[in-house]
């Protein structure tokens, strides 16, 4: 069975969940990110799941002492690819935001991730280029990704276009 891994990242309301979302209802999909374990951590020092500037800048400072500390959202995230790889799911989405940290788990797992930016078009160019005062959001654009997507198009479209995207990846390998 062919199984593509890809690291999604985009800015902030591209629609990076809805795509996965999207393509959960044509393949297995697993769906996870790197700040998974970093929210729990930020919940018990009182974080609510708010998505405030002030929030995402804890969330981004919180993820970098634990990469500094031991790693711990790579080698998190990496436990979830090994179940990947043992499942019956055909792509597995990894929410990664950092450069630096893509590259971290591209090269753990020998090249096999794959990279994608979500952008926005014209509709989210603003807000993407506004800053949010942390690196993990404001260095989206500066990893060189594999590929790109643009969500601009309505929903029924747009579904349509990345399950052919997807495909057209999947057919690649």
């Amino acid at each position: 069975m062919k199984k593509l891994l890809l690291v999604i990242n985009g800015c902030g309301g591209v629609g990076k969940d809805t795509l996965c979302d999207m393509a959960a209802k044509h393949y297995r999909v697993k769906n996870v990110s790197s700040i998974t374990p970093i929210k729990e951590l930020a919940a018990s020092c009182g974080w609510q799941g708010e998505k405030t500037d002030r929030a995402r800048k804890f969330l981004a400072d919180l993820k970098a002492l634990t990469v500094a500390y031991n790693d711990y959202p790579t080698k998190w995230v990496f436990e979830r690819y090994r179940e990947f790889l043992e499942s019956e799911e055909e792509v597995m989405f990894v929410h990664i935001r950092e450069g630096a940290e893509i590259a971290k788990f591209v090269s753990a797992t020998d090249g096999r991730a794959k990279t994608l930016l979500i952008r926005g078009g014209e509709r989210m160019k603003e807000k993407c280029t506004q800053g949010y005062g942390n690196a993990a959001d404001d260095e989206v654009e500066s990893y060189s990704y594999d590929y790109y997507f643009t969500n601009d198009q309505p929903l029924e479209v747009t579904e349509e276009l990345f399950v052919a995207f997807l495909k057209d990846i999947l057919n690649a390998f």
